[in-house]
């Protein structure tokens, strides 16, 4: 016999309970099963874990390190079988959330810890994606769930969603940009003789899009909205930003928003899924996402 999870189980019961006999009545066995199950290791493996020349068996140094790293082979093999039994009755053992970068992560950290504090068993995998990157997320399995995702496709093929809310911009410039100090409406062809700062649409597959820029405009690529506020208020770049996140620096007068005539200041935000996505993990976070009231603090609800 080699080394079994049986004979971990006998380690570990008579270092709680102390003697054989004690172990025994636990494990609903007899002792001497317990003593051969021991003593048959110790020859097969030919190691000493027991030492019996006391009234009372005590561990050796390597019966103290076998049952030491036996118990986390224990822990180990009970938790796989609760995963098992959880994937079983309908939980994925994992789900993956992509979150569009206009989205605060803070936002959702609330429904993260009431998802966990009920369900441990489900790994949740959070990605980072931007405007058609999101879809292409869906369309190419790698994600289960998007969320925030604005421009809905005009083919979702294998794709379901529902609108959560809208999302409003606002244009922004630093106060000493040449912009700022402009009539307003701002004019499209003076907007575009300045650098506009964007996010960078994470689509592998396609050209992929970026909001609101003008034709020849010189553009500043960055990787998410925290890069591009800061470029904004360096006076980097003019560019719109979620209403949101711009706010406090209007409060502040780091950010000064101006008008242009013929603009679009919102876009529909959305939540969509993967049509195979239907276990109890996905089905929780489509139904409280939906209904999560910290939406407001980023979304315009109708």
């Amino acid at each position: 016999m080699r080394l079994n999870l049986e004979a971990l189980l006998i380690l570990d019961a008579l270092d709680r309970h102390g003697t054989f006999a004690a172990a025994a009545a636990r494990l609903f066995k007899t002792a001497s099963a317990l003593s051969y199950t021991v003593q048959k290791m110790e020859s097969d493996l030919n190691i000493k874990l027991l030492d019996r020349s006391g009234h009372r068996a005590t561990f050796t140094p390597t019966g103290r390190l076998m049952l030491e790293k036996g118990r986390v082979l224990l822990r180990a093999v009970s938790e796989l079988e609760q995963q098992a039994q959880y994937v079983e009755s309908g939980w994925e053992s994992k789900l993956t959330i992509s979150v569009d970068a206009s989205v605060p992560f803070a936002l959702l950290t609330p429904l993260v810890d009431r998802f966990y504090q009920e369900h441990q068993h489900t790994q949740l995998l959070f990605r980072q994606d931007v405007l058609a990157g999101c879809w292409e997320a869906l369309s190419y399995g790698d994600a289960d769930i998007v969320f925030g995702a604005v421009q809905e496709p005009a083919t979702r093929s294998g794709i379901d969603c529902v609108p959560v809310g809208w999302l409003e911009y606002l244009f922004a410039v630093a106060p000493e940009h040449p912009l700022a100090k402009l009539p307003e409406p701002l004019l499209r062809d003076q907007v575009r003789q300045y650098r506009a700062v964007v996010v960078r649409d994470t689509s592998r597959h396609a050209a992929g899009t970026d909001l609101r820029v003008l034709d020849e405009q010189k553009i500043l690529s960055v990787h998410d909205f925290g890069a591009k506020v800061q470029a904004q208020l360096a006076g980097l770049g003019c560019g719109y930003l979620p209403r949101y996140l711009a706010e406090p620096h209007l409060v502040s007068g780091t950010l000064v928003e101006r008008r242009l005539e013929s603009e679009t200041r919102r876009d529909r935000a959305f939540l969509a899924w993967n049509e195979n996505a239907t276990g109890n993990a996905a089905l929780w976070w489509r139904e409280n996402l939906q209904r999560f009231e910290g939406l407001s603090s980023v979304y315009c609800i109708d």
